[in-house]
């Protein structure tokens, strides 16, 4: 299937250089010059696979139209977002993450690494929303959660919550190996299926985005320990 993506930057030359970028690679390409503009196409009929956001913009920047994203009720929601920005710093970058983004690539980038990143991101998300997965009959169960890897929901006290595809497959690992303790670098490894540098922070991020909709009170969670010096483990309930 051919997939679409939503790129978005201020910058007339980096969004002409993108999309030339994207359709070698064989993508669909829509355009937009600011956040509003994004946030409007996701909102509309128009599906996307995966969108590419400038932080840095006029009008709405790309932090706040990721959330805007987040919040949207249909099934764009949990579109893979990866942002783009000339800062480098890790405050930055948690930033983007904790704001719901999933990957985050700095200025100047790389054309052949943003490429790998966006090729990674959309494999996860295709396995996530079944667009090409097998079929796999597992289902997970921890105390008052319940995970379905064949639908990919997941149900806390009754109640389904929305997670991004990368917040989905660290739970799976996780409550699929109850009480088994993964690092950092296995979690990412495993989830991101890339070589782990230096991504303590970037998972401990997307572990406190999971804490925050399936824990009752994130700050003592009853679900997702932390074995101090060791790493993440699901507590068997």
């Amino acid at each position: 299937m051919q997939y679409t993506i939503l790129i978005c930057d201020d910058d007339e030359d980096i969004l002409a250089a993108l999309a030339i970028y994207l359709n070698n690679e064989g993508y669909n390409v829509i355009k937009a010059s600011n956040g509003k503009q994004a946030v409007d196409a996701v909102l509309s009929e128009q599906s996307f696979h995966l969108v590419l956001l400038d932080v840095m913009m006029p009008v709405m920047d790309g932090i706040r139209a990721a959330v805007k994203i987040r919040e949207a009720t249909h099934m764009n929601s949990n579109v893979p977002i990866i942002f783009l920005s000339a800062k480098s710093e890790d405050t930055d970058r948690v930033l983007g993450l904790n704001m719901g983004g999933d990957d985050y690539v700095t200025k100047p980038f790389n054309p052949v690494e943003l490429i790998a990143r966006i090729k990674a991101s959309l494999r996860r998300y295709s396995q996530f929303g079944g667009m090409l997965r097998e079929i796999e009959e597992d289902t997970y169960t921890s105390g008052e959660i319940f995970l379905d890897n064949v639908k990919k929901i997941v149900i806390v006290n009754g109640n389904e919550v929305t997670l991004t595809p990368i917040e989905f497959n660290i739970l799976k690992l996780l409550i699929s190996n109850p009480d088994r303790v993964f690092s950092s670098t296995q979690i990412y490894e495993k989830v991101w299926d890339e070589p782990a540098f230096d991504v303590a922070r970037t998972v401990s991020v997307h572990i406190r985005r999971i804490r925050s909709k399936i824990e009752l009170n994130p700050k003592e969670p009853q679900y997702i320990k932390m074995v101090y010096g060791l790493g993440y483990k699901v507590v068997k309930l």
